[in-house]
């Protein structure tokens, strides 16, 4: 749930006593009966809201700063603040230093510091006034109250939109963009003449988009695509952008376009090297497995399938050892062969799921191994590999 105008301006005012209050408090569906009940008698009517604060507030650890006024469902949606800001610098490079902004979508002002941080004039709208209002409070950008498709925009005003339709309707996820909430014709409509990026679930159908596409993953897990204006891209179509966190806590990033030469028609699949490598969400997804391959000296082990191999890991990346290939019906003795205990299962390009395979196996070994379960051709195999290794830097 979300809150009213009361319940936020109560919550403001209150922040410092809300902190205290609740600190200590494990909000947890075990205890949340009677952590309201302690909150009640202190906050009386307001109690829901406050437990509705700490709760999200919890949630969104890492992903927004500690003191901002969210709710679950703001919460849910927020950008990674990484993927926000790669977002701000594609726009401050393309538009340059001081360009001006406007989130059409902004609700609470996520991606505003981002923009902001970025050197460029940031500016947001919503059509829920309590979501304004929480923006307002929680960054020193300019709000208003306004219809993505009717955003307060005079002509010349702003140098892009970032928009963020809703990807989920009944409980279920929106592939089809003319789906979206609001429709992606509609909202380019209202947007005519201006450049966009609109946010977007990782499986949109986007297919007829004539812009780039740029897929984003953050530490393995794909997090958006974000379509923007060809205006905004460099020639590319698809990218992947793969970001990771260092040891040091510093944010990498790893960026593959469909401008970098993918080998052309020639099928560069290949017999195991020795590593199987199994490639980021986001290069997948973007349909850039072979770019990747090239660039990384790897190659496919079949053609329609994502699994690499190659001699080296990636540098920062992760691979398996590659031990022996067999057929899945020799599954298990090959791994009680080589002593197999616990077990990490990959699949892709058959049917089986892997909790139930690992079940299947009962394995009684004490050596951590990995299974690759791929196709090749036209039959399913299973790559028998060693533990998950990261590639290093060998120079």
């Amino acid at each position: 749930m979300s809150y009213t105008r009361d319940e936020v301006d109560f919550l403001r005012a209150h922040d410092t006593e809300i902190t205290e209050a609740t600190v200590d408090l494990q909000l947890t569906r075990k205890s949340l009966i009677s952590d309201t009940q302690m909150l009640r008698r202190r906050f009386g009517e307001h109690a829901r809201a406050v437990t509705e604060l700490a709760t999200a507030r919890r949630t969104a650890v890492g992903k927004l700063p500690s003191n901002w006024l969210v709710c679950h469902d703001s919460a849910q949606q927020a950008t990674a603040p990484q993927v926000a800001a790669v977002r701000s610098k594609r726009l401050a490079e393309r538009l340059g230093q001081g360009a001006r902004i406007h989130d059409v979508t902004c609700s609470i002002g996520t991606e505003l510091p981002a923009l902001t941080a970025a050197g460029l004039a940031a500016t947001g709208s919503d059509i829920d006034p309590v979501r304004v209002r929480m923006a307002a409070v929680n960054t020193a950008s300019a709000v208003a109250v306004a219809d993505a498709l009717a955003p307060p925009l005079r002509s010349g005003g702003v140098d892009a939109i970032i928009a963020d339709p809703a990807r989920r309707a009944g409980g279920r996820r929106i592939t089809n963009p003319r789906q979206l909430l609001p429709p992606l014709p509609n909202l380019l409509d209202a947007c005519a003449g201006i450049p966009v990026a609109v946010k977007c679930a990782p499986g949109l159908d986007f297919s007829d988009w004539n812009g780039l596409v740029s897929l984003v993953s953050v530490d393995g897990g794909v997090k958006e695509a974000c379509l923007y204006s060809p205006s905004l891209g460099n020639g590319e179509m698809r990218e992947a952008v793969v970001l990771s966190t260092s040891d040091a806590g510093d944010t990498v990033v790893d960026r593959i376009t469909d401008l970098y030469p993918d080998g052309g028609d020639a099928s560069i699949a290949g017999p195991p090297g020795q590593y199987i490598i199994d490639p980021d969400g986001a290069i997948v997804r973007a349909g850039l497995v072979r770019h990747y391959a090239v660039r990384e000296n790897l190659w496919m082990l079949d053609d329609r399938i994502a699994h690499l191999t190659g001699d080296r890991v990636p540098v920062g990346k992760t691979g398996f050892p590659f031990i022996e290939q067999v057929p899945l019906k020799r599954l298990r003795t090959a791994l009680r062969n080589h002593g197999g205990g616990t077990l990490e299962i990959l699949v892709r390009g058959v049917d089986i799921d892997p909790d139930k395979l690992r079940r299947s196996l009962k394995l009684t070994g004490d050596r951590p191994m990995t299974v690759v379960i791929t196709r090749i051709g036209s039959s399913g195999v299973a790559l028998v590999c060693g533990q998950r290794t990261t590639g290093i830097d060998r120079n």
